[in-house]
C-alpha cells in the first residue's frame, strides 16, 4: 500500500531566522522525519506548496483538491498548518470520495528541535492506513473526522466539536 504525502506548509516546515526572528519557509522536512522516524511504509512526496495557513485561498485550497483527485494512491496524508485545516478539510470532503485523506500538522516548527510534528506525521500515517474512506485530521495522537473538530487556540490542541 503506497502514500501519497502532500506538503502545503504550516507550522510544521518553518524555518527560524537568528539575524531577524522571523520565520520562514525552505524546504520541506518530510523525507527527513520519515528517516528519523525510521519509517518503512511506501510513500511519495509531493509538495504543493509551502505557505502559512492563515494565507491559504480558495484557490489554494482547490489545488489541494486537484492534487487528491489526481493522485493514483487512494490514501494520502496532508501536512498544512492548523489555523485553517479544518477549512481545506471540508473543501476535501466536499469534492473527493472514495480516498482516505488525513491533514496534520504541527503547534511547533519540526526545526526547532521538540516539535509535535514528528509524532503526528507517523500518527496521520498510520490513521490513514486503517481508517476507512473520508477525511479525517490526526493531531496529538488523535484523529477527527473532518466535520467534528475544532483548533481550541486557548489551549493549543484540537477536540472534538459537537
Amino acid at each position: 500500500m503506497s502514500i501519497r504525502i502532500l506538503v502545503s506548509g504550516g507550522t510544521f516546515d518553518k524555518e527560524y531566522n537568528e539575524r531577524d526572528g522571523q520565520l520562514f519557509f525552505k524546504d520541506t522536512h518530510v523525507a527527513e522525519m520519515l528517516r528519523l522516524g525510521r519509517s518503512r511504509v511506501e510513500v511519495t512526496i509531493r509538495t504543493v506548496m509551502m505557505i502559512d495557513s492563515l494565507e491559504m485561498t480558495d484557490a489554494d485550497r482547490a489545488l489541494i483538491v486537484q492534487n487528491c483527485l489526481g493522485a493514483e494512491e487512494d490514501r494520502i496524508v496532508i501536512t498544512h498548518g492548523t489555523d485553517t485545516m479544518t477549512e481545506t478539510a471540508a473543501a476535501l470532503a466536499r469534492a473527493v470520495t472514495g480516498k482516505t485523506i488525513v491533514l496534520t500538522g504541527a503547534m511547533i516548527p519540526y526545526a526547532f528541535g521538540s516539535s509535535d510534528g514528528l509524532f503526528n506525521l507517523g500518527s496521520a500515517l498510520s490513521f490513514v492506513q486503517v481508517l476507512p474512506a473520508g477525511v479525517y485530521l490526526a493531531m496529538n495522537g488523535k484523529c477527527f473526522p473532518w466535520d467534528r473538530v475544532r483548533k481550541n487556540r486557548e489551549r493549543g490542541e484540537f477536540e472534538e466539536n459537537g
